[in-house]
């Protein structure tokens, strides 16, 4: 009888209801089961990402180039329109593949020049509206005859490098506007350039959550 005595505390405790209601209806949890609910939904709470960014962006739109800055002869200009595809990889780095094409007139010849080139781009996603980047890219600049006075049409390695800014309209496209130094080295000579662009760019393929 004794040993059942002993027992009585021990089911007594086992049969308490794990939470009580106050008498406004308020249900109590124990401290015990409180902390661990806090605890595991600390550790499910998803954590805070940046702005979704797409897999692909498709680019075109006018491009001006200003030739032969530092070179011998005078710089001149030329007008004409880009186009670039960029792959995301993740949501800082990427490659992308550029193309240019311009036109003028050079000492009353009718010129004509195109850059394609390829490299890596790097990407600042923190802001809601605007992506910030940053890239590095190499190929070939094509001439025609007459510019920089070439007697026949000739090609060249590239290489450019600069950033630019990507103003959101919506999830699908933006305004770009971008400026990259362009190396050439026509008649063994070298030849600093800049390029300006500016046009709309498109979001294409999934769209993928910042890891900002």
């Amino acid at each position: 009888m004794r040993r059942v005595l002993w027992f009585l505390p021990a089911i007594l405790l086992l049969c308490v209801p794990l939470h009580a209601q106050t008498p406004e209806g308020k249900v109590l949890l124990p401290k015990m089961l409180s902390h661990s609910s806090a605890k595991t939904q600390a550790k499910t709470k998803p954590q805070s990402k940046g702005p979704a960014f797409a897999e692909w962006e498709l680019y075109g739109g006018y491009s001006y180039l200003r030739a032969n800055l530092n070179g011998t002869g005078s710089s001149f200009g030329l007008n004409g329109g880009t186009f670039s595809l960029t792959e995301n990889l993740n949501s800082w780095f990427g490659g992308r593949f550029e193309f240019n094409a311009w036109g003028g007139t050079l000492k009353g010849t009718n010129v004509t020049a195109q850059d394609f080139t390829y490299g890596p781009v790097f990407s600042y996603r923190k802001f809601q509206k605007a992506t910030l980047f940053a890239d590095t890219t190499f190929g070939a600049m094509h001439v025609s005859r007459g510019y920089m006075e070439v007697s026949e049409p000739d090609t060249k390695f590239a290489m450019t490098a600069g950033g630019g800014i990507d103003y959101k309209m919506n999830k699908w496209a933006a305004i770009r506007v971008q400026g990259e130094y362009l190396m050439t080295n026509f008649l063994n000579t070298r030849q600093d350039n800049l390029q300006v662009t500016t046009g709309l760019v498109i979001y294409l393929g999934k769209k993928k959550k910042s890891t900002w």
